[in-house]
């Protein structure tokens, strides 16, 4: 084996090691557009929702009391911030929740 060779296996074991001990990123995003689901993230690259996991925390919630509905938690809007997490690989992100300010 040569030495270029055996440098360049070097180099992918440790990239490899260094993806391995992260295997999440957080990132902030910005909801473009609500239907279809689209999150704008770093200002060059959207996601649609065929990267987008969404949890429970991130969809419209309501309770029904005496026949009335009362909504507990409005569904996302555009230009909405949210986290998301990015899976290792950085194929599929998880929607995790919607940011508000304090």
């Amino acid at each position: 084996m040569s030495i270029e060779k055996l440098m360049g296996a070097i180099k992918q074991a440790s990239m490899g090691a260094v993806e391995a001990g992260a295997p999440v990123a957080v990132r902030i995003g910005i909801v473009k557009s609500v239907s279809p689901l689209a999150v704008t993230v770093d200002q060059r690259l959207t996601l649609t929702s065929e990267f987008l996991l969404r949890t429970a925390a991130t969809l419209p919630l309501k309770v029904t009391i005496g026949g009335t509905d009362y909504p507990v938690r409005e569904d996302l809007q555009a230009g909405d911030k949210v986290v998301l997490l990015r899976a290792q690989g950085g194929q599929q992100y998880v929607l995790l929740d919607k940011v508000v300010d304090s």
